[in-house]
């Protein structure tokens, strides 16, 4: 099948450009604090080995196919799946993953920029001097406060869609590509920045131990899932983000490349983003596990007490506030390009368009922390169930469709000619996409939902063995679909 042509303009200047703008999608608000907290939770060096290993088992080659989805079929999630399943000779049934996953992400962004909106209005009390507190009870009592108010937690929310609105609507490389080009080299210089003055703080020295000591013990099978789930949640996959930025990487590229380059990225900021929490956090005696309470009580209250502390706590802030405005833009693209390539919508018609929508439904979801607190289902309110539907089931599936399409469903030659990989490479991907990554996906969505305790570290041959069945089993029908569709 011929690529689909699309005007160069809509097209990354360059393989780094994707890789920005990838890796601005991965690095969000989570990965922030979770990543390097789960790190010296569960081993330190050792945790980030295993994670490592879970990037290349199960992220990297859904990366893969997922980039490879989107060059192939050059569209949004639906359109790109829907011609590069046709061009194997199957039907439109398919593209319900691309729907997913489009959807998937315009549910996580209706809830994410409320998230984002707490960013926002952190860096602005920080410069005016609004997060005056003695105390984490202080502290906690500003941060409610400012989710109780509709009016304040809502303008922030709407400044966070607006933003990213303007930059989506300008297109791919006057908007997308020119802002990630100085927001994500922006996010690493005020990381250096904070690092270094943490070396200066005294808690630099245990920050180090908690992050980086090989601590074998520490890593329980807690831990393995915490590094699985983890290492797919973090590279935005089965959002439509990687997918629809894969649609705009230009032929020649290496994907392999470029993947990897997403990967080592995220991971490489995740960490500087602990050894620039950290040393403040033990140098003040705080507890480095208070989740989302250590960027928005503990570390206000740590920076008041620093010298030159507004002036780092601003550089914070708008750290943090740039991350959640990159991987906003990355979780509305797929809309925005569906709309542009299957109804015949300019851009700014398109990214408007969606902003409208996407703002009445992040209301809904900004309502759930004060005036629609009470509305809830099933015990859970409207914010929580656009967490719930996406991180526990639509990501999970969404994922599992596009190894088993990549595996089973595609002929060969698709992704042999879009990775470009030697055939031993080819075959150590194909046999990663069919059956680890599927195998690790499905240990997650376990996990996710709470159906069973996985003892990964005693049940192991378990786990090879239904790996090995799996793969007897997949060998078999592999060949039946690919005649079928030839």
């Amino acid at each position: 099948m011929s690529t689909t042509n699309i005007p160069t303009n809509t097209l990354w200047l360059g393989r780094w450009g994707f890789v920005l703008a990838a890796t601005g999608s991965a690095v969000g608000l989570g990965n922030i604090w979770k990543f390097p907290y789960i790190t010296g939770e569960f081993g330190g060096g050792a945790f980030v080995l295993v994670y490592l290993a879970c990037i290349l088992a199960v992220g990297v080659p859904i990366m893969m196919a997922e980039i490879s989805f989107g060059r192939r079929g050059r569209g949004s999630p639906v359109d790109a799946i829907r011609r590069v399943v046709n061009e194997s000779g199957h039907g439109g049934f398919w593209s319900v993953f691309g729907w997913m996953a489009m959807l998937c992400g315009f549910m996580i962004l209706s809830f994410y920029v409320v998230v984002a909106g707490w960013a926002f209005s952190y860096l602005w009390k920080m410069l005016s001097g609004g997060l005056a507190g003695t105390s984490v009870d202080d502290m906690a009592a500003i941060f409610a406060a400012n989710n109780a108010n509709p009016f304040n937690l809502g303008a922030w929310s709407t400044l966070v869609t607006v933003l990213t609105m303007l930059i989506v609507g300008k297109g791919v490389q006057a908007g997308i590509e020119k802002s990630v080009s100085w927001m994500m080299p922006g996010m690493v210089i005020m990381l250096g920045i904070l690092i270094g003055y943490g070396a200066f703080s005294g808690g630099f020295g245990e920050a180090w131990s908690f992050l980086f000591s090989f601590n074998t013990e520490g890593l329980s099978s807690e831990g393995l899932l915490a590094a699985l789930g983890h290492a797919f949640f973090t590279l935005s996959l089965a959002s439509g983000a990687i997918l629809t930025y894969g649609s705009y990487l230009p032929s020649g590229h290496s994907i392999a490349r470029t993947t990897f380059s997403v990967a080592i990225a995220d991971t490489v900021v995740a960490l500087m983003a602990g050894l620039a929490i950290f040393p403040i956090i033990f140098a003040n005696g705080m507890s480095p596990g208070a989740g989302p309470g250590l960027i928005f009580m503990s570390l206000p209250l740590a920076f008041q007490a620093m010298p030159f502390g507004t002036l780092f706590g601003i550089l914070f802030f708008l750290m943090l506030a740039m991350a959640a405005l990159t991987s906003s833009i990355s979780m509305i693209e797929a809309t925005v390009a569906w709309l542009t390539d299957s109804k015949g919508m300019t851009r700014k018609q398109a990214s408007w368009g969606v902003g409208i929508v996407l703002w009445l439904v992040s209301t809904l979801a900004m309502l759930s922390f004060n005036l629609g607190a009470d509305w809830t289902l099933a015990g859970r309110n409207f914010f929580d169930w656009l967490d719930y539907l996406t991180s526990r089931w639509m990501m999970p599936l969404g994922g599992l469709g596009t190894a088993l399409m990549a595996g089973f469903l595609l002929r060969n030659e698709v992704f042999r000619e879009e990775l470009g990989l030697s055939r031993t490479q080819h075959a150590l991907w194909l046999f990663m996409v069919r059956y680890v990554s599927p195998l690790g996906i499905v240990l997650i969505f376990i996990d996710a939902l709470g159906l069973a305790t996985l003892k990964i570290a005693t049940q192991w041959p378990w786990l090879l063995a239904l790996l090995v069945l799996i793969t007897v089993v997949g060998e078999l029908v592999s060949p039946r679909l690919r005649q079928q569709a030839s």
